[in-house]
């Protein structure tokens, strides 16, 4: 995934460049001290550079004994640096990863980081503590903010096509649509160019069809998981989406990491998208007239007789903290003890909350009222915390070759050039 707006969510392009020097250079280290002694060490990702340099520098002044060098990578770099680490016994104290069961799941298959105490996650959203677990033990701790997927919409093109209120059903919305498309408004912006997008219509669909059992199964690798019913009826309905002139002419070649996707619907282009809680601030920094007053937000529709819950939401749970199994014991001392005091603390989620994100921490409410942007933090705070299931991103949560044949399979299915049946029987031929 590209760094600005999938995997780190809130990082600018401008944040991105001013820490490129800083991540090349972290790159070209040493690494860390693994099991060799030395103080602790951990890798993060450039995009919430600030804030986790801030935790890990209040926690090294209240205990210089346990202080924790931190490094930080741009995501590629990150995520190609990390394997070579686990695998040659050179990890980092702390381990940065997006839970889940892809890569995650298989450093806990591996021994490569230990169990955790539950106590880690008490004051943490159920179901975001769940995505830090394999086969119900606990292995990694949320450390950011939590980010679900969410249907913006342009108030003032809903108003000039005579829609009163977002779609809270899939019929409502295609009528939506064709009431749309007869005032001669797109009805959808989505960045096609970039692929990972299309992902979150079928993770909605599946999730409202079939319920979160149905991607569970796909991510244990069963066999023909791919060709339940409720994949297969959700392709078809994207299809039928496509068919019915549900996204904008020429969305294939929108790209999302440049937030051209975004900007088609404040610059009224388009009337809704499809997109995670991270694009608010991309809406909020263009144009912060527009967002304030213009758009609007919710949950994405139900399917008539389908098994999920309408409170289940996908997206990025968080990001979490795993302790490296080959780091010393004082090394993996030190990490707990960070995890135990220095991770989301009042410090901690101020500035995560200044960043116009929401930590999956309970009991902030009055915080997030009195923080910038509280009526659109507090109701994903909401969604949240109210959640049954809060499902990963499956392309973060299956291993990284299924991943990608996901991402350009469900691409040829949005294009018409591959059926529901193909692509189930191309991504069951992933499952090993």
């Amino acid at each position: 995934m590209k760094l600005t707006q999938k995997t780190v969510r809130l990082t600018s392009l401008v944040a991105v460049a001013a820490t490129a020097a800083l991540a090349l250079t972290a790159c070209g280290s040493a690494g860390p001290s693994g099991s060799s002694g030395g103080p602790a060490t951990a890798w993060s990702l450039t995009g919430q550079q600030v804030t986790i340099q801030n935790a890990f520098d209040a926690f090294g002044k209240a205990n210089p004994k346990d202080a924790i060098k931190v490094q930080f990578f741009q995501n590629d770099a990150f995520k190609q640096k990390i394997r070579t680490a686990i695998g040659s016994g050179n990890a980092p104290t702390l381990i940065w990863s997006w839970g889940g069961a892809g890569s995650f799941k298989t450093y806990v298959d591996s021994k490569k980081v230990i169990p955790l105490d539950e106590s880690l996650v008490s004051d943490y959203f159920p179901s975001i503590a769940n995505n830090g677990k394999i086969d119900g033990k606990l292995y990694a701790v949320p450390n950011n903010s939590v980010q679900p997927v969410l249907m913006y919409y342009n108030k003032d093109l809903f108003a000039k096509a005579g829609i009163s209120a977002p779609p809270a059903t899939w019929d409502e919305l295609l009528e939506d649509v064709s009431t749309l498309n007869a005032k001669g408004i797109a009805p959808f912006a989505m960045g096609g160019a970039s692929k990972w997008p299309q992902l979150m219509w079928l993770e909605y669909l599946t999730e409202r069809i079939g319920g979160p059992s149905v991607f569970q199964a796909i991510q244990e690798n069963r066999k023909g998981a791919w060709s339940d019913p409720a994949v297969l009826e959700a392709l078809q309905k994207i299809q039928q989406l496509v068919k019915a002139g549900g996204f904008i002419d020429g969305y294939a070649s929108v790209a999302t990491d440049s937030s051209a996707d975004t900007a088609l619907v404040q610059t009224g282009k388009a009337a809704m998208i499809l997109q995670g809680a991270w694009a608010y601030a991309s809406f909020q920094t263009t144009d912060p007239a527009f967002a304030k007053s213009s758009l609007g937000w919710a949950e994405f529709p139900t399917v008539a007789g389908g098994k999920g819950d309408p409170k289940n939401v996908v997206g990025n749970a968080s990001n979490y903290w795993s302790i490296s199994a080959d780091a010393s014991p004082s090394q993996q001392e030190s990490a707990k003890k960070y995890l135990a005091t220095g991770n989301m603390t009042d410090a901690y989620v101020d500035d995560v909350l200044k960043g116009g994100a929401v930590p999956p921490v309970k009991g902030i409410e009055d915080k997030i009222k009195a923080s910038p942007n509280a009526d659109f933090l507090l109701d994903v705070y909401d969604l949240a915390k109210d959640a049954p299931a809060f499902t990963l991103s499956w392309d973060q949560a299956i291993a990284p070759a299924a991943a990608a044949a996901l991402l350009t399979n469900l691409d040829q299915v949005f294009l018409g050039q591959m059926t529901p049946q193909q692509f189930a029987e191309a991504m069951n031929a992933t499952i090993k």
